[in-house]
């Protein structure tokens, strides 16, 4: 078993306070003691955790990460950001995955604060829940920064970066009725999720603007699974005389609803046509030419760790913060429309 800074100082015959201070080379200990508990740490092969550098500091140098789906490949890229900026500023990162549950980010919130995290990185569940609000306030509070990325919060006062999800879901929109389309479907993702709220808006802004009804029956609401994807795309391909083009929210349920099309030997765009929200890499390596919205991903993370460490590098208060990046829309023809 590893020794712990308890075996340390009972072998030195000293107090945890000074073996700490020693670790964390703070305070007064004489010249002799500290010569004999830095050998008595090389003779017990003794390691010490970022928990006991931080016992006299009070804190850690770590940043606490929470998003709501660490295997969406999304996510993945935005903590490579993230990890990015950190590594380069000597923090580690300690990441949480809320499941897409409000209980279980709360419950990450309360994990990292007992971690002494310096700071919070946070992509919320959802946007209008007061208990995670209240949970982040209280961080604020004890001088822990927060900052949200690409997920708002109602009643709140962080700073954050985010996507334009309201222009990036407009144009895409807007494609499929460039190419000819006037029967659109939308999945959208969970509704209590403001990124979800603002792709509905942008693809009723599209419909209305080019003179096309808003028909509520090609409304599919979605919660950003693949499960979802798949079961609201086969109610969608019953439909009788129904859509000729999907829109899918998140790149999760444009894999689901890809099985469904693919289930049913139907193929985009002659049957069906798709354009998807955020980029799915896998499929340019099997050769699936998917339209869809690129996200500024990694960027998101970058950005937002440097909010972060603005909060963190400054002794005044530093003011709130709302950055919102573009996306871009990039089309392989499963846009088109091909007459019935």
């Amino acid at each position: 078993m590893a020794a712990t800074i308890s075996d340390i100082a009972k072998a030195a015959g000293v107090s945890l306070a000074t073996v700490s201070r020693v670790l964390n080379n703070s305070g007064y200990v004489k010249l002799e003691t500290k010569e004999k508990i830095l050998k008595i740490m090389k003779d017990y092969n003794y390691t010490p955790s970022a928990i006991a550098r931080s016992l006299s500091k009070k804190q850690t140098n770590t940043i606490g990460v929470i998003v709501p789906d660490i295997t969406n490949p999304f996510y993945g890229e935005v903590f490579r950001g993230i990890n990015k900026v950190a590594e380069n500023n000597n923090f580690n990162i300690i990441l949480c995955d809320s499941h897409e549950s409000i209980q279980k980010e709360i419950r990450s919130i309360q994990s990292l604060r007992e971690h002494r995290i310096r700071g919070l990185l946070i992509t919320p569940t959802s946007c209008e829940d007061d208990q995670n609000v209240d949970c982040l306030n209280e961080l604020n509070n004890l001088g822990i920064p927060v900052v949200l990325i690409d997920g708002h919060l109602k009643h709140s006062n962080f700073s954050g970066v985010f996507v334009d999800n309201l222009e990036s879901s407009y144009n895409a929109v807007n494609s499929l009725i460039n190419a000819g389309h006037t029967k659109i479907a939308i999945i959208t993702g969970r509704m209590n999720s403001k990124s979800a709220q603002e792709r509905l808006d942008g693809y009723k802004k599209a419909l209305e603007e080019n003179n096309i009804q808003v028909n509520n029956e090609y409304i599919f609401y979605g919660d950003y699974t693949l499960e979802s994807g798949y079961n609201l795309t086969n109610k969608i391909l019953e439909l009788h005389n129904g859509p000729t083009a999907i829109f899918t929210s998140s790149n999760q349920m444009t894999i689901g609803a890809i099985k469904s099309i693919r289930e049913k030997n139907l193929s985009f765009p002659e049957d069906i046509a798709l354009i998807s929200f955020d980029r799915i890499d896998l499929f340019n390596i099997i050769g699936l030419d998917i339209s869809y919205i690129d996200g500024p991903t990694t960027e998101l993370g970058e950005i937002g760790m440097n909010l972060l460490l603005n909060s963190l590098n400054s002794d005044d208060k530093v003011d709130v913060q709302t950055i919102t990046l573009k996306s871009s829309l990039v089309l392989k023809g499963s846009e088109k429309y091909y007459k019935k």
